[in-house]
């Protein structure tokens, strides 16, 4: 094992380490590589190689271990000499670490043996400042400096970078002179964004922190996120990952799977049948593109299609039952796996003992395996576990367990059936996924997940792992979901107030802007926690683009237009579906003696501070007909509640023009509408205790809301923007009499924008 005094041998500090001596893989990887460097039998090193080495063992990918004697000879014996030539060594040393290493290409890839004189660095500088000379002028010495040296790098890739870096210095001292006190002068900073008003709400240290991820990590679309931010391994190159173990088949596995999948990236997404899709869910099939129903998988199926991805070939793990079965039969034959009989809760936790069962003769647990087949087992009595430790430290977890439960596609055919741990892998090697894509809490199952294909002999895929996405105020786990619905907190798993994707869509979140917020998160190992308003703002965004307008009246007043039939208006006038557009298409609504209007667009007693809108001493606009009202009369029932208003109208002049403009309707269309709010009080609920954490008032509904006649016949899922108050879907419950109508979002802010 590696000591201080080895450390401080290869030039670190005592600080550093120590540091270094907490890592236990790290002092490993050093302990080696020092050993190999001490067969020169050199008392001293010089710092260069010093630090050469200590930069191998930082670097060295567990693959190509294997090749450190090759490495530490060349930094021994200077063939090589800087860093860029070391990270040249451990890219072709793991790039041909399948093919085999050739010395000769090996050194040429290394820049072994290759001079770069003096005389060569101040060419090549010559020729980038000459290229860069008017721009260099231009910004003096706020010019870029990285980009030349980039250039400069590109030219002579071992040239020595102190002495390039010095050189660029002297030319720009040449070219510009000394700095000038304006060179010298603090940069200014770019201006300060307006302070936000004192009662806008204050974003909290997880909201700027996504804000962040969006402004740095993530992309506009997926496609542009895959492109320009993943970093993947190309297709048949899975030995350049990190952990990924290679064998003497691997080079021929490689080249057959490669073959079979003609070079195109194939990714799966498995969830299990047994549940809905959630909003995390849609980041998994966007990057990745069991007590199990058929109503689930028919429910993930309808979803995938929705988010807008056409499965290549839709597969199930009971296909392969049959040759599951057989590896396992060759698993035991090998010696890595046996039938235990250990209970569930012997087991369970991270210091349990070995098994008394697991160096049980290999025929004998065949035998027990068969027996376990044909059902001379109760469920419990026998499982079948794999010989090796997960790197969470669980021993020997469960291939196969036995299950008395017809499955809903092999029926009664069996009666074990294979764990997760055991199915992931194998399934996707037999399906010869490229890219094997999961959350972060599985990478703890990554050494097992190449373990069980490389002791198979069977094409081995990569496991790539990304940050869970999770939401506050609210749960997605489908065992309390499924105890909302029991409990009749909410209607089923499409209920709009769920974030579970059946929920969003019927809520009238449209996939695109799903899609589009998943991509402005980014790909990030981190597990990421946001606020539902992150969201609320991307689909804004995109209905605010998509969604024509239409006006619709939520609590209505009536208003009888005194002077109408003087005012010569026309029955029905054209207005615009999207006002912004110059171009826009258009509907056409109609206009009437009697209209209605916003009962909060009403101000009766002329309480509220910095009311806008209509009082008795206040005129107030219609949008779109070119009319100023005025009130006239209130009328009022027997227990005095305002019941009609009596208005006068002229048309809008430069005299008149009022301080708002408010929405209203005509000849309207009865329609139910429902208002939804977080289903939960507290961010994050099951800490709260999610059943007593419920929002008693997170459904609203408006039986007698009035909608303009043109969107009378809309369709299920058809949105608009109700102007003024916000975004709007029809909901499955419509029916031929009746639209149902359910808000997506506010508009922006929360607001209503009444003023």
């Amino acid at each position: 094992m590696t000591t201080t005094e080895d450390l401080l041998w290869l030039g670190l500090s005592a600080s550093k380490a120590a540091e270094t001596l907490k890592n236990p893989k790290l002092s490993e990887i050093i302990a080696q590589i020092i050993k190999e460097s001490k067969t020169a039998e050199e008392a001293e090193i010089s710092k260069q190689k010093g630090t050469l080495l200590y930069q191998l063992a930082t670097k060295i990918k567990p693959q190509i271990v294997g090749q450190i004697p090759l490495v530490v000879k060349y930094v021994q014996n200077e063939g090589i000499k800087s860093e860029p030539q070391l990270n040249a060594a451990i890219e072709y040393l793991l790039s041909n670490s399948v093919k085999g290493i050739d010395i000769s290409a090996f050194e040429k890839a290394s820049g072994v043996g290759v001079v770069v004189t003096v005389d060569d660095i101040e060419d090549a500088v010559s020729k980038v400042i000459s290229k860069n000379t008017d721009q260099i002028k231009a910004e003096r010495y706020s010019f870029n400096v990285g980009k030349l040296l980039g250039e400069i790098r590109a030219i002579l890739p071992w040239g020595d970078g102190a002495y390039i870096k010095k050189e660029v210095d002297l030319r720009f001292l040449e070219l510009l002179g000394p700095k000038t006190a304006e060179d010298l002068a603090p940069k200014k900073k770019p201006e300060k964004k307006p302070a936000a008003p004192k009662d806008a709400p204050k974003k909290n240290e997880k909201a700027q922190a996504i804000q962040k991820e969006e402004e740095t990590d993530g992309a506009e679309t997926m496609d542009e996120l895959l492109k320009t931010r993943a970093r993947f391994h190309e297709v048949g190159e899975n030995f350049k990952t990190d952990g990924y173990v290679t064998t003497p088949q691997t080079a021929r596995l490689l080249a057959e799977h490669v073959k079979k999948v003609g070079g195109q990236v194939v990714t799966r997404f498995p969830p299990e049948p047994n549940g809905v899709l959630h909003i995390g869910h849609a980041k998994a099939i966007n990057i990745n593109f069991e007590k199990e129903e058929e109503k689930f998988f028919t429910a993930i199926e309808d979803m995938v299609n929705w988010l807008g991805y056409k499965p290549a070939e839709i597969t199930h793990s009971s296909d392969n039952f049959q040759q599951l079965y057989e590896w396992a039969v060759i698993l035991i034959k090998k010696g890595h796996a046996y039938v235990c009989h250990q209970k569930v809760e012997e087991m369970r936790g991270f210091e349990v003992q070995l098994s008394p069962w697991r160096e049980r003769p290999t025929q004998e647990s065949l035998q027990l395996f068969e027996d376990m087949k044909n059902g001379k087992f109760d469920e419990g009595e026998a499982t079948l576990r794999l010989k090796l430790t997960l790197e969470e430290g669980k021993v020997d977890p469960v291939a196969y367990r036995i299950k008395y439960v017809p499955h809903h596609r092999t029926g009664n055919q069996w009666c074990i059936y294979p764990t997760y741990d055991y199915t992931h892998c194998l399934c996707d090697s037999i399906e010869n996924i490229t890219h094997s894509l999961c959350t972060k809490e599985f990478q703890s199952r990554r050494s097992s997940y190449y373990w069980l294909c490389n002791a198979l002999d069977i094409y081995c895929p990569v496991q790539w792992e990304y940050g869970r996405l999770n939401v506050n105020y609210t749960v997605v786990s489908k065992r309390k979901i499924l105890k909302l619905i029991t409990t009749k907190t909410v209607n089923d798993w499409d209920d709009p107030r769920l974030f579970t994707l059946t929920a969003l869509r019927r809520r009238g979140i449209p996939s695109e802007a799903i899609n589009r917020f998943v991509a402005k998160l980014g790909l990030t190992m981190s597990q990421m926690v946001i606020d539902p308003h992150v969201l609320d703002a991307t689909v804004r965004d995109y209905l605010n683009s998509h969604a024509p307008r239409t006006m619709a009246v939520l609590d209505g007043l009536k208003l009888t237009i005194r002077n109408f039939d003087a005012l010569n208006l026309p029955a029905e006038i054209e207005v615009p579906d999207f006002p912004e557009l110059a171009d826009s298409s258009k509907h056409r609504i109609s206009v009437d003696r009697e209209i209605f209007i916003e009962k909060s667009d009403y101000d009766s007693e002329g309480k509220e501070k910095g009311f806008r809108r209509l009082m008795k001493n206040q005129s107030v606009g219609l949008k779109y007909v070119g009319l100023v009202l005025r009130v006239v009369e209130e009328l009022k029932d027997s227990q005095g509640n305002l019941t009609e208003l009596v208005v006068e109208a002229e048309a809008l002049n430069d005299q008149n023009k009022p301080k708002a403009f408010i929405h209203w309707v005509a000849k309207p269309v009865t329609a139910e509408v429902r208002l939804y709010d977080r289903l939960f009080k507290s961010k994050n609920p099951e800490e709260a205790g999610f059943l007593d954490d419920v929002n008693k008032d997170s459904l609203t509904i408006l039986y007698t809301a009035l909608i303009d006649k043109s969107i009378a016949a809309s369709k299920i899922y058809d949105r608009f923007q109700f102007e003024r108050i916000g975004y709007f879907c029809v909901d499955k419950d419509s029916t031929s009499a009746k639209l149902v109508f359910n808000r997506t979002v506010m508009l922006k802010d929360g607001n209503t924008a009444k003023n």
